[in-house]
């Protein structure tokens, strides 16, 4: 399994922006699709992003399309989420997840950090 940590979260005003980064231990980081999901409290975990090994492809939940993108840097072992026009709503602990290409499970999880939009 790889190791996540991530960064970057914190205390924004609403229609900011903020750049989360998760980085991966281990040597086969390009073997991995990588995915952001958020908890919010009271809320169960949902998926927010996802980007495939190479990059190519990356998929968004409805409700950030346009203002999240996600992106990768295989040669640093790190995945990026950018955030931009946040709304309150978007509050959550935001957690980095990997998933082995064979595989439809996200088995790697990272600690999670906290974004917290104010309006």
């Amino acid at each position: 399994q790889v190791q996540l940590v991530e960064s970057g979260g914190g205390l924004v005003q609403a229609g900011g922006s903020l750049r989360l980064s998760c980085a991966a231990s281990g040597r086969t980081f390009s073997s991995y699709v990588m995915g952001w999901f958020r908890q919010a409290p009271g809320k169960e975990r949902e998926f927010v992003a996802a980007i495939w090994w190479s990059g190519g492809s990356t998929y968004y939940a409805d409700s950030v399309k346009g203002r999240f993108t996600i992106s990768r840097d295989n040669a640093k072992n790190t995945v990026y989420l950018q955030m931009n026009s946040l709304k309150a709503e978007d509050t959550a602990v935001y957690y980095c997840a990997a998933r082995l290409r064979t595989s439809s499970v996200f088995s790697s999880w990272g600690q999670g950090t906290q974004v917290t939009v104010s309006s």
